[in-house]
C-alpha cells in the first residue's frame, strides 16, 4: 500500500470505462449522499483499485468489485465509437464529421441501447459473476486516494466497482456547493458543481484526471418543484411526493473535470443552431431576458467553430446557466456551461457596453464554447499542458468576437490580453507555459496570465507566421485526429507541422518550456539594421533564456512588410531603404519588447505625433517604453516625452492602455517625490483633455461601442486625478440619479466615473457620498451595478473609509465572490489595506482557502506596495503562514514590490522630471 502514497498520478492498472452515479442532494440540510457504478477494465492482475477522493465519507460495507462473465469482452462505450469516429485518416470516417448534429445523436442513442441490449445477453462463458469485496479500504486525505486492497488478485477484464458516499454541499463555491439567491422574496439555496481542476474527488470516487476519460450516466433524487440540470439531456423523470428521479442520457467520454449538475429555480430563454442543436440560457426567475444577448452569440459561434474546426459539435444541446455565487468567470463544462451572473447576463437599460464586451469576449461565451472542441473534445493528457486549453480558447474568442462585432476591433483588444502575459513573464519568478505539475495542489496556481493569455499570444505569433488559412487547416486535422481523446502540446505543433511544412516544434518549444520572453534592441549601423536579443526582466537581472523570434518588421510604409527569423543572440540585415521610421513587431504580433536606440525612439515619437502609425502599434511603443522605465532601463523622462504625443489620441485599446499606465506612474512618482505627485497629475490631466472634450459626457448619435466604452475610462481617470470640473459634473449627474434612478443624466457607461468621482471627495467628516453609494448597492439586485460601485469605494483617498470599505467586503452583504472588487484601494489607502489584511487572514484563508481568489486578496493588496521594507514585512509575515496554493502568487507579488522600490530609487536620482513635466503640458 505503501507505493501508491505521494505519488503524482494514479497507477495504471485500472482503467475506467463507463461511470453510472446517483446524487440525492438535501438544499435544506446542505448534505448529498451518492453511490456509483463504474465499469472499470483491469489492465493487469492487482490486489489493489487505486482512485482518486477526499472529503467524502464511504460507506465500507458498499464497496466492492464485481467481474463480468463475459469480462474477455471488451464492453462498447460511446467514447470508443466516436474515437473511431473522430480519429480518421480514411474518407468514410472523416465523412460522418459533416452529419448534422442531430442525425448523429439520433443514431448515437440507438447505438448505446443496441450495446446495452447486446452486452446484456447470456454468454458461453456462463451466467455467473464473481464478487470481490475489500480486506481494507484506506483513504489517504493529503494524496486525496482512496485504497481498496482485496484479499486475492482481481483478474484482467471487465469488472464494475460500487461505492457509496456521503459528502456536505459546502459554500467554498467548488466541489458540489450550495449558492443563495431569492424566490418570491425567500431565501433558497441552489445546487452547483465546479470540478475543474481536480474537485471531481470530492463529490463522487473517481479517476480524476483528465486523461482518465469515460462515459457518465446521472441520475439525480431532487425535489420536485426544482429544475435539474446535467451535461446531456433528461431521458426518464419520476416523481414520487416530493422527489423526482431525473434520468440523463448517457454523456460521450469526457473526463470528470467537466462533469456537471444544477439544481433550482430557473427562468430561461432557447434557440437552435441551424443544424438543430438547441441552446439554452437559464437564470434566476425573472431574469431570464437579460440572457436573451449571450443566447444570440452562443448560436452564432457554435456555428462559427462548426465551421472553422471543420467539426459539428459533438452534443444534442448547450445549456448555459448564470450562478449567483461563482468563483471564476465561467466554466465549460461539456453541455452546460456555468457562469457568473456578471458574464452572462446583460441589460440593456443597466448594463454598460464593456458588460455587453465581456459577455462576448473577455473571459465568456466565445472563450467557454471554444473549449466544447478544444478541451472538451480533444483534451490536454495532464495539467502540464493546461495552456492547449485555455490559451487556445482565449486566441480563438477574439477570432470568433472578430467575425461577430468587426467594429469592435477585436484584434486591437488582443493587445490587452498579450500585456497581460508579458507583465507576469517579466518577473524572475514566472514560470514556463508548460509547467511540471507533481501535486493536485500546484494546479490551481497555473490558472493564470500564463497559461491564458501568454499562451493565447504565442498561438497568435504562430499563426501571423504559418499564416491563416494554413493554421486553420492544420487545427481541424489536429481535432478531427484527436477528437474523444487526449493530447499533449507537442501533438498541436505535429499537426502545424504536417500542414505548413515549417519547423514549428523546435520554433516553438523555446517559447513554451522556458519562462520569460525576449526584449529585442535595435539600431542602425554603416546603413545595417541589427537585432539583438537577451532576457527581460524588470528586476533588470541578467536572464540567460534564448528564443526563436519570429521578427516583422517595416520601414517608413505598411506597404511591405520584411520578415527575418532571429535564430541566434544576433543578426544584421542590409537596409535598401531606409525610410522615415522603423517599427519592428508590426502589429504587435511578436510575444517580445522592442528596445530601440534614441534616433529611432525619436523618429517613432514624430510617427505617432503625425498619425502615422496604426492604433496596434502605437500601443506596443507606448507599452514598451513603459516597461523599460519600469525596469529602469529607460528613464521617466524620456517615457513621458513619448506619452506627451498621445495627446489626440482616441482609439479605445491605446487610449485605455495609456491610462493604466497613467495610473501607475502617477503613484510611483507620488513615492519618490510628493511634491512630484500634483505635477504629474495635472500633466495627465491635460493629456487627456482632447479626448475628454471629444466624448463629452453624452453619448453621441451613432456612436460607436468602442466610444461608449471610452467615455467611462476617461472620465474616471480625470477624476481620479482630481480634475475639479469633473468631479463638479460628476457630483450633479449622481445627485439627479439618487433622485431617479432611471434618469438619462448618469446612463451605466459612465456610472463607475461618476462613483469614481463622488468618493474622492467622501472623506471621515464627509461621508454623504459614501452613504448614498452603499443605499444604490444595497436597493440593486444586479450584480454588475453591485460590481461597478464595490471598485469605486476602494478609489476614496481617505484611508478610514478605505478601512470601512474593506470590513465591508467581509460583511454578509458582500457575496465571497464579490470581494476582491474593492481591493485595489487607492494610494493612500495601501498601508491601511496591508495592515487589514495581516489582521484578517486566519478568517479570510478560512473563508477563501484555495483557489484563485485568495490568490487576488495577496496580488492585490501586497503587489503595489513600494518600498525593501514593506516587502521584508510581507516575507516576514508569510513565512509560518504560506501554503502551496498562494506559493508562487507570494513571490511574484513581493517580487514586484522589489521591482517598485528600486523604480522609486530611480526616479529619485532622476533629476529635472518636474521641468519636463512643465514644459511637456506647456506645449500641449
Amino acid at each position: 500500500m505503501e507505493q501508491f502514497i505521494g505519488q503524482p498520478r494514479l497507477p495504471k492498472f485500472a482503467s475506467p470505462k463507463r461511470y453510472d452515479i446517483r446524487l440525492k442532494p438535501d438544499l435544506v440540510t446542505c448534505k448529498f449522499s451518492g453511490s456509483i457504478a463504474i465499469d472499470l477494465d483491469i489492465i493487469s492482475e492487482t490486489k489493489f483499485i487505486v482512485l482518486n477522493a477526499a472529503d467524502l465519507s464511504i460507506q465500507y460495507e458498499t464497496v466492492s468489485f464485481t467481474r463480468k462473465a463475459s469480462s474477455s469482452y471488451s464492453r462498447p462505450v460511446p467514447g470508443r465509437t466516436a474515437q473511431v469516429l473522430g480519429s480518421a485518416p480514411s474518407s468514410s470516417s472523416t465523412n460522418l464529421f459533416f452529419f448534422p448534429s442531430v442525425v448523429l445523436n439520433f443514431l448515437w442513442q440507438w447505438w448505446q441501447r443496441l450495446c446495452t441490449w447486446l452486452f446484456s445477453l447470456p454468454t458461453l462463458e456462463g451466467f455467473g459473476t464473481n464478487v470481490f469485496e475489500p480486506c481494507k479500504v484506506h483513504l489517504v486525505q493529503e494524496d486525496e486516494i482512496l485504497i481498496l486492497e482485496f484479499p486475492e488478485t482481481l483478474p484482467p477484464g471487465i469488472g464494475v466497482l460500487a461505492i457509496g458516499f456521503e459528502g456536505i454541499l459546502n459554500d467554498k463555491m467548488k466541489v458540489f456547493y450550495r449558492s443563495t439567491y431569492e424566490h418570491n422574496t425567500e431565501k433558497k439555496n441552489m445546487g452547483v458543481t465546479q470540478f475543474e481542476p481536480v474537485e471531481a474527488r470530492r463529490c463522487f470516487p473517481c479517476w480524476d484526471e483528465p486523461a482518465c476519460k469515460a462515459t457518465f450516466k446521472i441520475t439525480l433524487d431532487v425535489p420536485s418543484d426544482l429544475v435539474a440540470l446535467s451535461n446531456m439531456p433528461i431521458v426518464d423523470e419520476k416523481v414520487e411526493g416530493h422527489i423526482k428521479t431525473v434520468v440523463y442520457q448517457e454523456s460521450p467520454i469526457m473526463s470528470t473535470y467537466l462533469v456537471a449538475v444544477v439544481i433550482g429555480f430557473f427562468d430561461y430563454v432557447e434557440d437552435h443552431t441551424s443544424d438543430g442543436v438547441k441552446v439554452r440560457v437559464y437564470s434566476q426567475v425573472g431574469k431570464q431576458n437579460q440572457g436573451k444577448f449571450a443566447l444570440n452569440v452562443a448560436v452564432k459561434t457554435l456555428e462559427l467553430y462548426r465551421e472553422y474546426f471543420a467539426v459539428p459539435y459533438p452534443l444534442p444541446k448547450l445549456d448555459m446557466i448564470a450562478i449567483p455565487d461563482f468563483a471564476y468567470g465561467a466554466m465549460e463544462n461539456y453541455g452546460l456551461v456555468t457562469y457568473r451572473e456578471t458574464a452572462l447576463l446583460y441589460d440593456e437599460q443597466h448594463s454598460a457596453a464593456a458588460n455587453k464586451q465581456l459577455v462576448a469576449i473577455v473571459i465568456v461565451v466565445t472563450h467557454e464554447l471554444a473549449h466544447q472542441w478544444f478541451g472538451n473534445l480533444v483534451t490536454m493528457e495532464w495539467w502540464t499542458h493546461l495552456w492547449l486549453k485555455e490559451g487556445f480558447a482565449t486566441w480563438v474568442s477574439f477570432l470568433a468576437t472578430d467575425c461577430l462585432f468587426p467594429e469592435w476591433k477585436a484584434w486591437t483588444q488582443f493587445l490587452q490580453q498579450s500585456v497581460e502575459g508579458l507583465r507576469l513573464d517579466e518577473l524572475a519568478e514566472s514560470h514556463p507555459i508548460e509547467v511540471e505539475i507533481n501535486h493536485a495542489g500546484e494546479i490551481d496556481e497555473i490558472f493564470d496570465a500564463i497559461s491564458y493569455r501568454k499562451g493565447a499570444s504565442v498561438i497568435q505569433m504562430l499563426q501571423s507566421y504559418l499564416g491563416a488559412e494554413c493554421f486553420q487547416r492544420s487545427l481541424a486535422s489536429y481535432i478531427k485526429r484527436h477528437a474523444f481523446s487526449n493530447a499533449k502540446t507537442e501533438d498541436l505543433w505535429a499537426a502545424l507541422e504536417e500542414g505548413s511544412g515549417e519547423p514549428v516544434n523546435e520554433i516553438m518549444n523555446s517559447w513554451t518550456k522556458q519562462k520569460g520572453y525576449p526584449v529585442v534592441s535595435v539600431k542602425i549601423k554603416d546603413n545595417k539594421l541589427e537585432f539583438e536579443q537577451s532576457q527581460f526582466l524588470l528586476s533588470d537581472s541578467h536572464g540567460d533564456g534564448q528564443w526563436i523570434v519570429p521578427i516583422i518588421y517595416c520601414c517608413g510604409s505598411y506597404d511591405e512588410y520584411r520578415n527575418v527569423l532571429l535564430e541566434t543572440k544576433s543578426t544584421s540585415i542590409d537596409l535598401e531603404e531606409r525610410g522615415a521610421w522603423i517599427k519592428v513587431n508590426v502589429d504587435q504580433t511578436g510575444f517580445y519588447r522592442v528596445k530601440y536606440d534614441e534616433d529611432l525612439q525619436a523618429e517613432l515619437r514624430y510617427a505617432i505625433d503625425n498619425k502615422m502609425l496604426t492604433a496596434t502599434d502605437r500601443f506596443g511603443i507606448l507599452d514598451d517604453s513603459f516597461a523599460l522605465c519600469m525596469a529602469r532601463q529607460q528613464s521617466l523622462t524620456s517615457l513621458l516625452t513619448l506619452m506627451a504625443a498621445y495627446r489626440e489620441e482616441l482609439d479605445c485599446t491605446v487610449l485605455s492602455n495609456l491610462i493604466t499606465i497613467s495610473y501607475k506612474i502617477a503613484r510611483i512618482a507620488a513615492d519618490a517625490s510628493p511634491e512630484l505627485m500634483n505635477c504629474i497629475k495635472f500633466f495627465f490631466i491635460v493629456l487627456l483633455q482632447y479626448s475628454s472634450e471629444k466624448l463629452g459626457w453624452e453619448a453621441k448619435e451613432g456612436e460607436s461601442h468602442l466610444d461608449a466604452m471610452l467615455r467611462g475610462q476617461v472620465l474616471s481617470a480625470l477624476a481620479e486625478f482630481g480634475d475639479e470640473p469633473t468631479l463638479k459634473e460628476a457630483s450633479r449627474r449622481f445627485h439627479a440619479f439618487l433622485d431617479d434612478r432611471s434618469t438619462p443624466l448618469l446612463p451605466p457607461d459612465i456610472r463607475k466615473a461618476a462613483y469614481v468621482a463622488v468618493m474622492h471627495t467622501v472623506n471621515a467628516s464627509n461621508r454623504s457620498g459614501f452613504e448614498s453609494l452603499l443605499r444604490v448597492y444595497r436597493e440593486t439586485d444586479l450584480s454588475q451595478e453591485k460590481t461597478r460601485i464595490l471598485e469605486s469605494l476602494a478609489s476614496c483617498p481617505d484611508p478610514n473609509i478605505i478601512l470601512e470599505v474593506l470590513n465591508f467586503t467581509l460583511s454578509s452583504e458582500v457575496r465571497s465572490q464579490d470581494a476582491i472588487s474593492a481591493l485595489a484601494v487607492s494610494w493612500e489607502g495601501r498601508e491601511t489595506a496591508w495592515n487589514w489584511l495581516r489582521e484578517n487572514w486566519e478568517h479570510i484563508a478560512k473563508t477563501w482557502g484555495s483557489g484563485s481568489l485568495i490568490r487576488r486578496f495577496v496580488s492585490s493588496i501586497v503587489s503595489p506596495l513600494a518600498s525593501f521594507e514593506k516587502a521584508r514585512e510581507v516575507e516576514d509575515f508569510f513565512a509560518t503562514r504560506s501554503k502551496p496554493s498562494i506559493a508562487r502568487t507570494l513571490k511574484q507579488s513581493i517580487e514586484r514590490v522589489n521591482i517598485n522600490a528600486h523604480w522609486v530609487q530611480s526616479i529619485q536620482n532622476e533629476g529635472h522630471i518636474a521641468e519636463t513635466v512643465e514644459l511637456l503640458y506647456q506645449k500641449n
